[in-house]
């Protein structure tokens, strides 16, 4: 069963699905983000991100992305 994508990432607008209130952890858990881009994400979007954008910025993406991502 594939979880409903009830949420709208903050930074690419694409449909996601966050698990944080989920029974176990959420995706993004496993995601490692520099204390730096941590700080400048806090200021700059008041929701949460998707997985794909949250892999993008982990492997040293802008904070902005360039362009509508498209939905997994």
């Amino acid at each position: 069963m594939s979880a409903v994508l009830d949420d709208r990432c903050a930074r690419c607008g694409g449909a996601f699905h966050c698990g944080m209130a989920d029974d176990g952890p959420c995706a993004c858990t496993g995601v490692t983000l520099d204390a730096a881009t941590l700080a400048e994400l806090r200021q700059r979007y008041s929701g949460c991100l998707c997985l794909r954008c949250l892999t993008a910025l982990a492997r040293g993406e802008s904070i902005e992305p360039s362009g509508r991502l498209s939905a997994a």
